[in-house]
């Protein structure tokens, strides 16, 4: 009984405010959604604290890689302090102290064709794509459309300066975006395409870097993140 009413008093605390806006009804709806985060770098990692700080408690985040000083700059876990540490465990961590009754799975793992059959992906309401791997990307897409569940992927965020320019529309839609491009012209060599319509989140902007490389800032890859953790939330609260 005691931790039943510490359970509930500090969920009082934490979803107070989201429950205002929200409804009650909403909120127990957000609490029992699965979903499953594909990659948690510049952008994942940003969809994870914004999906658990709003009330969504059912959440398995995969990636493989450790944290590197370069990205510090856009990462939400990403520290000096944090170099060479797991992501999806020091992300893990940091989700549970926002809320320490939410279910959290970390896999370190990469989604690719080896791994792909692991991922029992029916089992989630949502699926969420922040891959960078754009062979890996598109396996993602394919199956997961082939799935009851439903799904949104981040297109490049790499390259951009401009907030306003962040859209969300369906994916054969997307004009302007090089990664939306070469998916397309992927799924077209393979002759294999997504079973069904899917939104994307995607900036129309392109600049050119200075330098070897693609260079990003925090304040867009986290817009990103933001924009596809609100897909979710405002599809499982309709």
């Amino acid at each position: 009984m005691y931790r039943i009413i510490v359970k509930m008093a500090l969920e009082e605390t934490i979803f107070s405010r989201s429950e205002l806006l929200l409804g009650h009804e909403a909120m127990e709806r957000l609490a029992q959604k699965r979903v499953i985060l594909f990659g948690v770098g510049g952008v994942g990692s940003w969809c994870a604290e914004s999906l658990v700080r709003s009330g969504i408690q059912q959440l398995t985040i995969v990636d493989f890689d450790c944290v590197s000083i370069s990205n510090v700059n856009r990462q939400l876990m990403a520290t000096t302090k944090s170099v060479g540490a797991v992501k999806v465990e020091e992300l893990k961590e940091r989700l549970l102290n926002i809320n320490p009754d939410a279910e959290i799975s970390a896999i370190r793992a990469v989604f690719n064709e080896e791994t792909a059959e692991s991922f029992d992906l029916g089992s989630y309401d949502y699926i969420i794509d922040a891959i960078d791997s754009l062979k890996d990307k598109a396996l993602l897409i394919l199956m997961a459309c082939r799935t009851e569940a439903k799904f949104f992927s981040s297109m490049g965020a790499a390259l951009k300066l401009d907030p306003t320019r962040i859209k969300v529309t369906e994916f054969w839609k997307v004009q302007g975006d090089p990664l939306a491009r070469t998916l397309r012209k992927k799924f077209k060599q393979l002759g294999q395409f997504p079973e069904k319509k899917f939104q994307v989140v995607y900036s129309d902007e392109l600049l050119q870097p200075h330098g070897e490389g693609k260079g990003s800032l925090v304040h867009i890859t986290a817009v990103f993140g933001f924009m596809l953790s609100a897909l979710v939330i405002q599809d499982a609260i309709q």
